[in-house]
């Protein structure tokens, strides 16, 4: 297996309900090493722009408009076979049928304010790091 980076949001219901400490604790006795991270607050532009793979979905509007609705924590992660095991560590969308003891489980209050965001494939972390993050904070921090 290879070692893969994937990108976290916190989002802003996570950030609201002030579990970013909690999940961060998470991340790393999951063992992910953090090579970036910081809190920012997208624009209702930005969010559309960095969501724009589901620009066709019904939920996306309402997606951005939520993402832009308060601070989030990106994290830039990475860990052998990291895309897989973050998904597995945050699981399923829905709280409700997400395994106990998973981020979303935890600290999750719905399907739309679901605390994290995870990339989905190795292709999209590397898109979705480098929207919030130069390679050379990633380096410096490394």
């Amino acid at each position: 297996m290879a070692i893969e980076r994937t990108l976290c949001i916190i989002k802003p219901d996570g950030v609201k309900s002030g579990n970013i400490g909690n999940i961060i604790a998470h991340i790393q006795k999951e063992g992910f090493k953090i090579l970036a991270m910081k809190m920012a607050r997208l624009s209702s532009q930005s969010g559309g722009k960095f969501y724009e793979v589901h620009k066709e979905r019904p939920f996306y509007g309402e997606l951005v408009s939520f993402m832009s609705s308060g601070a989030c924590v990106p994290i830039a992660l990475e860990k052998e076979n990291g895309i897989a095991e973050w998904r597995r560590v945050i699981g399923s969308t829905d709280p409700a049928e997400a395994a106990d003891g998973t981020i979303r489980k935890l600290y999750a209050k719905s399907k739309g304010e679901n605390a994290v965001h995870g990339s989905d494939s190795v292709e999209n972390g590397q898109r979705e790091i480098a929207f919030f993050f130069t390679e050379g904070e990633l380096a410096d921090l490394a």
